[in-house]
């Protein structure tokens, strides 16, 4: 018998809806996003390293009317954890520009140079940014920057001090900017101060922040300076680890004194993995038995994961909270800026 369309069943049509973008996916996309155009704006503007597109990027995004929503609210997460765990990768792969061959080469009279300008800058920086009042962990961590290798040991210290983000993402800021400032001003005055492209070199490699800022600036000295001021720039990035171990040795400290350390599993280690992992891959490097490709493989992706975090962390940036303490992390900036500098250039004319 002939089904009547009473007796016909309409069944639905069922469709596969993939589930929305979640967790850390949005952040780590708008990531990729942001090192896709700090790449771009490298590329058009040579001067401008990508490391530091990338945080200008960063701010940029955090406060166009368009992505701010998107930064603040669903890509949060991911953009926190690129600042956090991709930075910590990141500082692991740096090590293996360093060789301990090429540092020691470099003479003692040269580490203790070294030594001198990190050591001064960094208790000068601190003491100056707790005597100007400014917020949370920012006098260490731009004392930090401005000593070892600008956003890279802003990063790492972070890490082991427990930095709140936006203390991170001020810091990294202001760092930024005086490195980038240091590409414009440090060659105008070479010639001024009678130094020799090996002693400007030297100069930069001791006094620039960042290194993509310090070939960007020693470049214009010529292949000699270039070569000087890396060699120097590396010597102070291997401090990096000794630094992040005393930060954890007086955060755990801190805590005891003031009777509030930290469950047994979430206490700071005296040396964290990354500092660790950082280590090895010195060793690594000077041992030679990496090849000459690998090396540059894992150079192109330390930049990558670095220029990600970086980003990241300038999403972090408020501007009008940097503006209500705008004055005071100027001053300190350029405080800074003038002891390094300073304790530098003498430096350099003593060892040469």
């Amino acid at each position: 018998m002939a089904l009547t369309l009473r007796d016909r069943r309409v069944r639905p049509v069922r469709t596969r809806v993939l589930p929305p973008l979640g967790g850390d996916a949005p952040g780590l996309l708008l990531a990729v996003l942001g090192v896709a155009a700090a790449i771009a704006v490298h590329q058009a503007v040579p001067a401008v390293p990508k490391l530091t597109a990338a945080v200008v990027l960063g701010i940029a995004a955090a406060h166009l009317p368009g992505l701010r929503p998107v930064v603040r609210g669903v890509a949060r997460p991911g953009l926190s954890m690129a600042g956090k765990r991709l930075m910590r990768i990141g500082i692991v792969l740096l090590g293996l520009k360093l060789s301990l061959d090429d540092v020691l080469g470099l003479g003692w009279a040269t580490v203790a140079m070294v030594l001198t300008v990190v050591g001064a800058t960094f208790a000068g920086t601190l003491w100056l940014g707790r005597r100007l009042g400014l917020p949370g962990d920012q006098p260490l961590l731009v004392a930090t920057g401005y000593s070892i290798c600008g956003a890279s040991a802003i990063g790492a210290v972070s890490q082991a001090a427990g930095s709140e983000e936006e203390d991170v993402a001020a810091s990294v800021a202001l760092v930024t900017l005086c490195g980038t400032l240091a590409i414009a001003v440090l060659p105008l005055l070479q010639q001024p101060l009678g130094l020799d492209p090996s002693g400007f070199g030297r100069w930069v490699g001791a006094s620039v922040h960042d290194v993509g800022q310090v070939v960007a600036t020693a470049q214009t000295g010529g292949a000699g300076a270039l070569r000087e001021a890396v060699l120097v720039k590396l010597m102070r990035v291997v401090l990096l680890a000794p630094l992040v171990a005393g930060v954890a040795v007086a955060v755990r400290r801190s805590h005891r004194r003031a009777g509030t350390a930290p469950t047994a599993g979430k206490r700071p280690p005296l040396l964290p993995l990354f500092v660790a992992g950082f280590l090895a891959m010195i060793v690594l490097r000077t041992t030679g038995v990496l090849p000459e490709r690998a090396l540059t493989l894992a150079g192109d992706t330390q930049e990558l994961l670095l220029a990600a975090a970086l980003f990241g962390l300038g999403s972090a940036v408020h501007l009008p909270t940097m503006v209500r303490t705008g004055g005071r992390i100027a001053l300190l900036g350029l405080g800074s800026w003038l002891v390094v500098a300073g304790v530098s250039y003498a430096g350099v004319l003593i060892t040469t």
